[in-house]
Protein backbone atom coordinates (compact mmCIF):
# COMPACT_ATOMS: atom_id res chain seq x y z
CA UNK A 1 0.00 0.00 0.00
CA UNK A 2 1.15 3.58 -1.20
CA UNK A 3 0.07 6.24 0.41
CA UNK A 4 1.01 10.35 -0.84
CA UNK A 5 0.51 12.42 2.16
CA UNK A 6 0.22 16.10 1.94
CA UNK A 7 -0.42 18.46 4.91
CA UNK A 8 -2.88 21.02 3.47
CA UNK A 9 -4.74 23.99 4.67
CA UNK A 10 -7.51 23.28 2.22
CA UNK A 11 -8.08 20.33 0.12
CA UNK A 12 -11.65 18.99 -2.10
CA UNK A 13 -12.12 16.28 -4.27
CA UNK A 14 -15.12 16.65 -6.84
CA UNK A 15 -16.53 14.43 -9.31
CA UNK A 16 -18.99 16.07 -12.39
CA UNK A 17 -18.07 19.29 -11.07
CA UNK A 18 -19.60 18.36 -7.57
CA UNK A 19 -17.71 18.36 -4.56
CA UNK A 20 -18.15 14.92 -2.83
CA UNK A 21 -15.45 15.36 0.09
CA UNK A 22 -13.51 18.30 1.49
CA UNK A 23 -11.42 19.45 4.78
CA UNK A 24 -9.75 22.14 5.95
CA UNK A 25 -6.74 21.88 8.34
CA UNK A 26 -5.29 18.43 7.97
CA UNK A 27 -4.13 15.45 5.21
CA UNK A 28 -5.10 14.70 1.65
CA UNK A 29 -4.21 10.92 1.10
CA UNK A 30 -3.84 9.81 -2.17
CA UNK A 31 -4.38 5.99 -1.81
CA UNK A 32 -2.40 3.27 -3.91
CA UNK A 33 -3.54 -0.70 -3.03
CA UNK A 34 -0.95 -3.20 -4.88
CA UNK A 35 -2.52 -7.11 -5.25
CA UNK A 36 -0.17 -8.11 -3.02
CA UNK A 37 -1.68 -5.46 -0.21
CA UNK A 38 -3.78 -7.00 3.08
CA UNK A 39 -5.28 -6.27 6.00
CA UNK A 40 -1.94 -5.89 8.00
CA UNK A 41 -0.55 -3.18 5.32
CA UNK A 42 -3.88 -0.94 6.05
CA UNK A 43 -3.63 -1.06 9.66
CA UNK A 44 0.02 -0.33 9.86
CA UNK A 45 -0.24 2.59 7.23
CA UNK A 46 -3.37 4.28 8.65
CA UNK A 47 -1.92 4.13 12.34
CA UNK A 48 1.55 5.18 10.82
CA UNK A 49 -0.62 8.43 9.39
CA UNK A 50 -2.28 9.21 12.05
CA UNK A 51 0.55 9.49 14.45
CA UNK A 52 3.03 10.93 11.73
CA UNK A 53 4.55 14.19 13.57
CA UNK A 54 4.15 16.67 10.54
CA UNK A 55 2.59 19.49 12.47
CA UNK A 56 4.30 22.76 14.65
CA UNK A 57 3.87 22.41 17.55
CA UNK A 58 4.08 25.91 19.82
CA UNK A 59 8.05 26.11 19.23
CA UNK A 60 7.40 25.90 15.51
CA UNK A 61 8.82 22.04 15.62
CA UNK A 62 6.91 19.10 13.61
CA UNK A 63 6.06 17.57 17.03
CA UNK A 64 2.51 17.35 16.76
CA UNK A 65 0.22 14.74 14.40
CA UNK A 66 -2.74 15.14 12.72
CA UNK A 67 -4.53 13.74 15.43
CA UNK A 68 -3.06 16.05 18.38
CA UNK A 69 -3.80 19.26 16.39
CA UNK A 70 -7.55 17.49 15.75
CA UNK A 71 -6.69 18.31 12.24
CA UNK A 72 -9.20 16.17 9.01
CA UNK A 73 -8.46 13.10 6.62
CA UNK A 74 -9.43 13.36 3.17
CA UNK A 75 -8.87 9.83 1.08
CA UNK A 76 -8.93 9.90 -2.29
CA UNK A 77 -8.28 5.99 -3.91
CA UNK A 78 -5.20 6.80 -6.80
CA UNK A 79 -3.82 3.48 -8.64
CA UNK A 80 -1.35 5.46 -10.36
CA UNK A 81 0.86 5.45 -7.28
CA UNK A 82 1.66 2.17 -8.78
CA UNK A 83 2.62 2.71 -12.01
CA UNK A 84 5.57 0.92 -13.79
CA UNK A 85 8.22 2.97 -16.04
CA UNK A 86 10.44 0.52 -16.41
CA UNK A 87 9.71 0.17 -20.52
CA UNK A 88 8.96 2.35 -22.47
CA UNK A 89 6.79 5.68 -21.91
CA UNK A 90 3.48 4.43 -21.51
CA UNK A 91 3.25 3.68 -17.39
CA UNK A 92 2.02 0.03 -16.63
CA UNK A 93 -0.31 -0.43 -13.64
CA UNK A 94 0.12 -4.14 -13.72
CA UNK A 95 0.88 -3.73 -10.09
CA UNK A 96 -2.50 -1.98 -8.95
CA UNK A 97 -5.10 -3.71 -7.66
CA UNK A 98 -8.24 -4.35 -9.42
CA UNK A 99 -11.20 -2.76 -8.13
CA UNK A 100 -12.75 -5.93 -6.71
CA UNK A 101 -9.85 -6.46 -4.47
CA UNK A 102 -8.73 -2.48 -3.83
CA UNK A 103 -12.45 -1.14 -3.39
CA UNK A 104 -12.42 -3.30 -0.05
CA UNK A 105 -9.36 -2.63 0.85
CA UNK A 106 -9.85 1.42 0.62
CA UNK A 107 -13.13 1.14 2.40
CA UNK A 108 -11.65 -0.86 5.10
CA UNK A 109 -8.40 1.65 5.44
CA UNK A 110 -11.13 4.31 5.46
CA UNK A 111 -13.05 2.71 8.77
CA UNK A 112 -9.88 1.98 10.23
CA UNK A 113 -8.65 5.67 10.04
CA UNK A 114 -12.06 6.90 11.28
CA UNK A 115 -12.11 4.22 14.14
CA UNK A 116 -8.68 5.89 14.83
CA UNK A 117 -9.08 9.52 14.63
CA UNK A 118 -12.85 9.01 16.02
CA UNK A 119 -14.45 11.37 13.31
CA UNK A 120 -15.57 10.57 9.58
CA UNK A 121 -13.04 10.49 6.67
CA UNK A 122 -14.68 12.28 3.38
CA UNK A 123 -13.76 10.18 -0.05
CA UNK A 124 -13.71 10.90 -3.29
CA UNK A 125 -15.92 8.25 -5.61
CA UNK A 126 -14.00 5.03 -5.56
CA UNK A 127 -13.02 4.86 -9.72
CA UNK A 128 -14.15 7.91 -11.00
CA UNK A 129 -12.50 10.24 -12.99
CA UNK A 130 -11.72 12.97 -9.76
CA UNK A 131 -10.57 16.51 -9.46
CA UNK A 132 -8.69 17.11 -6.46
CA UNK A 133 -7.96 20.68 -5.03
CA UNK A 134 -5.34 21.37 -2.61
CA UNK A 135 -3.37 24.01 -0.77
CA UNK A 136 -0.33 22.37 0.09
CA UNK A 137 0.81 23.37 3.86
CA UNK A 138 5.02 23.76 4.12
CA UNK A 139 4.91 22.32 1.70
CA UNK A 140 4.47 19.32 3.28
CA UNK A 141 4.02 15.80 1.14
CA UNK A 142 5.66 12.25 1.76
CA UNK A 143 5.41 9.19 0.45
CA UNK A 144 4.64 6.14 2.67
CA UNK A 145 4.85 2.40 1.56
CA UNK A 146 3.59 -0.37 3.50
CA UNK A 147 6.57 -2.38 1.91
CA UNK A 148 9.28 -0.25 2.43
CA UNK A 149 8.58 1.34 5.81
CA UNK A 150 11.28 3.24 5.93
Amino acid sequence: MRVLIQRVKQASVAVEGEICGQISTGLLLLVGIENSDSEADLNWTAKKICNLRIFEDEAGVMNRSVLDCQGEMLAVSQFTLFGSYNKGNRPSWGRAAKGEISQPLFDAFVAKLAELSAQPIPTGIFGADMQVALINDGPITMMLDSKHPE
